[in-house]
Order: structure tokens, then sequence, then C-alpha cells
């Protein structure tokens, strides 16, 4: 049976455990149990209270198709809540090839203290110190542990927003081409990590225990089934793989949901020019990859490799928040400029989403102009240096709007909204008030029946129907976060009769426990209940599930749609 291990960061003490109390949860489950369990909800999130854990779903290490994420919880220093971010790459696939479930990072030691890398192996852990990585850009710096442990090495690794406790910062992992390119972007983990003195864990790669189904003929037959449900929906099949996430850019500036000039408008003018058709167009002519995946056994393909004017490879994971962030919010009309803001994020480990939100409000302040790509890659390379202006910036949207004097701050508990005017598509909108996680649209997307018609038709622009259709989602969504699935997979699930019941066969047959649809629906149900009840004792309230007073009063061209529910009216959505 997969443990947990334990790593005390101060004392350098390790410990491998039995699952024990935690038996049958794995991803976001784990974490936020964990968290909810372990960390005092009233600490200090760079404090040596708080925890850092990574864990693999209940389906890491298995073949079933797209159930590769890793979910990392904490306390965020960002929001002051409990954060699970989510990431590809290959570490959570890896975990359960050491007989591992979850990592647990403890206490801190002095903050002069050097910082360590940590060597996972069967049964030791060995800290060394991290030397000459430490300052480094990522890609060079995993590079170097590439060099050091080989190209089967796997990683989780911070860069230098984190080393300097950037609220920003993210962990970056190892993805299937060798680069440090997947990201758990939301909420400070980053920061978190660098708190901890840790720069990187890297996972042996002599150890590759086998791993199998419990009843693996069944097992055969549900991934069979699981794989015909993705090959078959539009989305999942024709859509993500040919365009990538960008492919939104031009279906949510229709529908008059992208938000641009710092949430002032719906519709981009030059949304064409950065577009998911215009990337494919750009990556093909540049003999880059249209599609990729980003972790471990995925068949959506979702990702891509960009190269530069001259044909060389300059980012992946090229996501279309990152798009929207710095092309329609920041009003940036060059890819390439996009792409360079988006490979220096990985570089430093920083969320796009926070980052392109903060760089809005900078061009907001003054203090570079709207539109000028230039001068945001030169702004955003100011992170993690010792330069002030890098400090502000590094530390997101509510720390730059008090800096630059900025009250326009599209934030909900303290983190920034990602690529959905919620007054346009009201049922994130929900999602982005109620979950404990800060706006977050991955916590529930209800996107999906807004504007997608995807299980269903809500409409966007009125009150009716989208506290349940938000409520519904989170729980989904929580469910696929703890067993390991890339969330993209609810796309097909929710237009397929026998998506919940197969993606419970899955678990079922890989890990010999009864589990069922109920079942399914009460993991995810009650790893929000764990991640309300933290948050309730770190002090929020339904005071906190509010949107910014800018959106209630201001209407949103195209459609000229404001946000109208309140505090209370959204309750509804939390279990």
């Amino acid at each position: 049976m997969p443990r947990i291990l334990r790593i005390n960061c101060r004392t350098q003490e390790y410990s491998f455990e039995e699952v024990g109390r935690y038996a049958n949860l794995g991803g976001r489950a784990l974490t936020s149990r964990i968290i909810n369990k372990e960390v005092p909800a009233t600490c200090h999130p760079l404090s040596a209270e708080n925890k850092l854990v990574f864990a693999a779903g209940l389906l890491g290490g298995s073949t079933a198709a797209n159930s590769g994420r890793i979910s990392v919880g904490t306390k965020s220093p960002l929001t002051g809540g409990i954060k699970e971010s989510n990431s590809g790459g290959l570490f959570a696939h890896k975990l359960p090839k050491m007989d591992l479930i979850a990592i647990v990072l403890e206490d801190k030691p002095a903050k002069e203290a050097p910082f360590f890398t940590l060597f996972v192996t069967e049964d030791k852990v060995e800290f060394k110190e991290a030397g000459d990585i430490v300052g480094m850009d990522n890609y060079p710096a995993h590079d170097k542990l590439l060099a050091e442990y080989g190209d089967k090495m796997v990683a989780a690794m911070i860069g230098s927003a984190g080393e300097t406790l950037r609220k920003t910062a993210t962990v970056q992992f190892t993805d299937p081409y060798k680069r440090p390119a997947r990201s758990a972007g939301r909420g400070g983990t980053g920061a978190v990590m660098g708190s901890k003195r840790i720069k990187a864990i890297i996972l042996d790669p002599a150890v590759n225990n086998k791993v199998g189904a419990v009843d693996a003929d069944a097992f055969k037959t549900a991934r069979s089934t699981w794989v015909d449900i993705l090959k078959g929906h539009p989305v999942t099949s024709e859509g993500l793989p040919g365009f990538g996430t960008a492919v939104l850019v031009n279906v949510i500036n229709e529908a008059g949901a992208l938000p641009t000039k710092n949430f002032r408008y719906g519709q981009c003018e030059h949304a064409a020019d950065i577009s998911g058709e215009k990337l494919a167009e750009t990556i093909e002519a540049r003999h880059g990859k249209v599609s990729e995946g980003c972790h471990t056994g995925c068949i959506i393909q979702c990702s891509q490799q960009y190269n530069d004017a001259d044909g060389n490879y300059l980012t992946s994971g090229f996501e279309y928040e990152t798009i929207w962030a710095f092309g329609a919010n920041a009003m940036i009309k060059s890819l390439d400029d996009i792409a360079a803001l988006d490979r220096i994020c990985d570089e430093k480990g920083m969320d796009t989403i926070e980052i392109g939100n903060t760089v809005a409000v900078a061009m907001d302040g003054g203090i570079i102009p709207w539109g000028d790509g230039k001068a945001a890659i030169e702004l955003i390379r100011k992170v993690g240096t010792g330069d002030p202006l890098g400090m502000i910036i590094g530390n997101g949207v509510v720390a730059a709007g008090d800096a630059f004097g900025v009250d326009r701050l599209p934030v909900v508990k303290r983190q920034s909204m990602p690529a959905y005017d919620p007054r346009a598509v009201k049922g994130v909108g929900v999602t982005y008030a109620t979950t404990a996680m800060g706006a977050d649209h991955t916590a529930g997307y209800g996107v999906t029946a807004n504007v997608l018609g995807v299980g269903g038709t809500v409409d966007g622009h009125k009150k009716e129907g989208n506290v349940e259709l938000s409520k519904n989602l989170q729980v989904a969504t929580a469910a696929i976060d703890s067993m390991g699935f890339c969330l993209f997979v609810a796309f097909a699930v929710l237009d397929a009769e026998n998506g919940v019941q197969t993606m419970a066969d899955l678990v079922q047959t890989y890990t010999g426990n009864t589990f069922t649809v109920d079942d399914l629906i009460a993991l995810g149900a009650n790893a929000m209940k764990d991640e309300q009840e933290f948050n309730e004792h770190a002090g929020f309230s339904k005071v906190d599930d509010r949107l910014p007073r800018f959106m209630e009063i201001e209407p949103l061209p195209p459609h000229n749609v404001t946000w109208d529910f309140d505090e209370e009216e959204v309750q509804g959505a939390k279990v």
C-alpha cells in the first residue's frame, strides 16, 4: 500500500508512514484533509506550522487515460485560506512507483539556512545543499539536475520567486519532455516551499516499482470504455488537441465574456491575433508542436511547443489563461511577447494568471503603458531580484493595487480572477465567490453550461440555475482532482451517460476497494467540507464570498450585464 513520506525541513528527519486515517483519499481530498487536520488555520502561511503536501490521485501510477495530475496543498500566502493547486508533469505518476501516495514538508529551518535539494529514494531522503542552482532560472537549474541524476529524473522545484517568498510563486514540475514547464500555479505554493528552504525534490530514477490494478481484467475493460468516452467528444478529441486551450479565445470573446483592459470590456478587438487558431498557425509555420501531453497518459494532448521566430523552442503549456491575461487583459497584441512573458514566469516560477492581472494593474497605475509587451517583459524580470518594484509585482494584484493606488482589483479572497468575466458567465462567478480557494475557475467551471452548452445549458447572464450549476460542478471537480484526473475530462463526462460510472469503475478496479458513484460524489463533497472548515477557522465568513464592487455597478459591454448576486444568495453553492 502506498505510504506517506513526512520530511522535517528543520531537523532533516523523515519517516515513511502507513496512510492510516487518510486511507482511501488521494489528490485534493488528501491534501485538503491533511491541511485541515494538521495545520493551525490561524498560522502564518510562511511559518513553521504550515505544511506543504504533494499528493497523487487515487488513480496515480495507473494506465487510466489522463490520470497523472498532482495536487499541491497548503495554507496560501496569497489568500490566507486553504489551497490546492493542480499540475501536470511526471511527479504524480512516479510517486506510486516509489510506494508513495504523498510527500509532506513540515517545519522550517532558520532564515539563514542554505537551500537544499531533497533526493528521495525508496527508503531514504538525502538533504543536499542546493549550491549553484540557487538563484538560477528554472530551465538551466533543471538541466543541471538532469545532468546530475540522469534523464529519467523527475523533480518538483521553485525558481527565484519562490526563493524570495513572493506570493505569486509556483512549484514547477518535470514534464514528459524533460522541461520544468508544468506549474502548480495558484496561491503561492512556491513561497511555502521556499520558506522551508527547499529548492527541489528529486525522485530517484532508479526506483520504478511495478504498479498494477487489483482487478486487472475489469480495470482493462473500464479503461477501454474511458478512452472511448474521451475520444468520442468533440472538445476532448478535436478542439483541445487541435488548438490547445486557446481555442477558447474566440469562443469567449464572441460570448462577450473575455475580460479586456483590466475587466473593463467583455470583448477584445485583437482577439483574432491571440486566438488558438492564430497560435496553431504560428506554431506550424515555425515547426513547433501543435499538440502534446502535459503528463503521463494524456490522450487529450492540449499542450504544445511554441518556437520563436528563428524556430527555436521558447515555451510550452502556452495556455488560454496566460494568453488572455497578458494578451487581452493587458492589451498586448504580440503572441511572441506573450510567449516570452510565459517563459519568464516558468523560469522564475510565477503564476501567469496572477502576474498577468498584476501587469494590467501596473498599467492601470501608469507604471508601464497599456499594451506594451516589451515593458511588461522588463517589469516581470525584476521579480526574484532585490528590486523593490519586482517585490511588489511578485506579490500579486492586491499588493500592486496598494502600491500603485489602483482600486480596480478583480480579486476574491485576494486571488485574481481568471479569463471569464463573472458578469457574463454567472455560473463561474458563483464559483469565484464561494470556493475556498479564492477566485478560481477550475474549482467549478460554469463556462460549460453558460457558454459551451456542455452538460446542458444555463443562461450565464441571469441568476436562475447558476448557484445549483456551480455547486454541482464544484463537487464534481473536487472528486476529479482527488482521483488525479485532468479537469478537461469533465467536458466528455458531462455529455456521456456512463461517464461518472466509468470513473467510479476505474477507481474500484484499480484499488480493489468498493467505490460507487455515491462514493465519488462524497469524495468531492468531503474535500470541499475540509476546505470550508479550514477557512472558517482561519476567519473567513460569507462576507468574503463577494465579487468586487465595481462589477456590481459597472455594466460589462457588449451585453451590459452586472454582477447581481449578494453573499447570501450564493451560499447554496456550498456543501
